[in-house]
C-alpha cells in the first residue's frame, strides 16, 4: 500500500505541481566548515526565490546564523536569535534579495566560514504552445494532463 501512496504523490507533483526549485547543500560534499571557500562555492551559481539550501557540518562544531551586511563584514554578531545549530539547517529562499549567513563559533567566520548569495524571483515557466489546429479539427482527441492522471490513477489503484 505505501509504494501506491508513493507513486501516487510522484504523479500528483509530476503534473500537478511543476516546480524549477533546486536544492542546494552549501559547500558541496564539503560542508559548512573551516578551509573551505564558500565565495568560490557560490560562483556560477543562480540562487531563485523556492530555492533550498542547506548547512551540513558536525553537530557541535559549527553552527549558521543569518545576518545583515554589516555583522557579515564584521563576523561579529551581537544578537544570536535564530542561531542554528542541528548539523543539518534547511533554510528555503522565501523572498529576493541579499542573504548573509555566517558561522559564530570562534574564529571561524573570520576563518572564512560564511556565505552571502543574491536570491532572484522564481523564474515563471515559459507557457506551453497551443499546437495550431487545421480545419474543422476540435482537437478534441488530445487528453488532458488531468485525464492521463486519472487514468494512471485507476491503474495503480486497481
Amino acid at each position: 500500500m505505501a509504494s501506491k501512496a508513493f507513486l501516487i504523490a510522484i504523479l500528483i507533483s509530476m503534473v500537478a505541481v511543476p516546480s524549477m526549485a533546486t536544492y542546494y547543500v552549501v559547500g558541496d560534499d564539503a560542508g559548512w566548515q573551516v578551509g573551505v571557500n564558500y565565495n568560490e562555492w557560490a560562483a556560477g551559481k543562480k540562487f531563485y526565490v523556492g530555492d533550498t539550501i542547506v548547512f551540513m557540518y558536525q553537530q557541535g562544531y559549527e553552527n549558521v546564523l543569518k545576518v545583515d551586511g554589516p555583522t557579515f563584514q564584521k563576523c561579529v554578531a551581537s544578537n544570536t536569535t535564530g542561531l542554528l545549530t542541528s548539523g543539518n539547517d534547511v533554510i528555503l529562499f522565501g523572498t529576493p534579495g541579499k542573504k548573509w549567513y555566517i558561522s559564530t563559533v570562534d574564529d571561524h567566520c573570520s576563518k572564512g566560514v560564511k556565505l552571502v548569495v543574491t536570491v532572484w524571483e522564481a523564474e515563471a515557466p515559459a507557457p506551453t504552445p497551443i499546437p495550431p489546429q487545421t480545419r474543422g479539427s476540435s482537437g478534441a482527441s488530445e487528453v488532458s494532463p488531468i485525464k492521463s492522471l486519472g487514468r494512471m490513477l485507476k491503474m495503480i489503484l486497481a
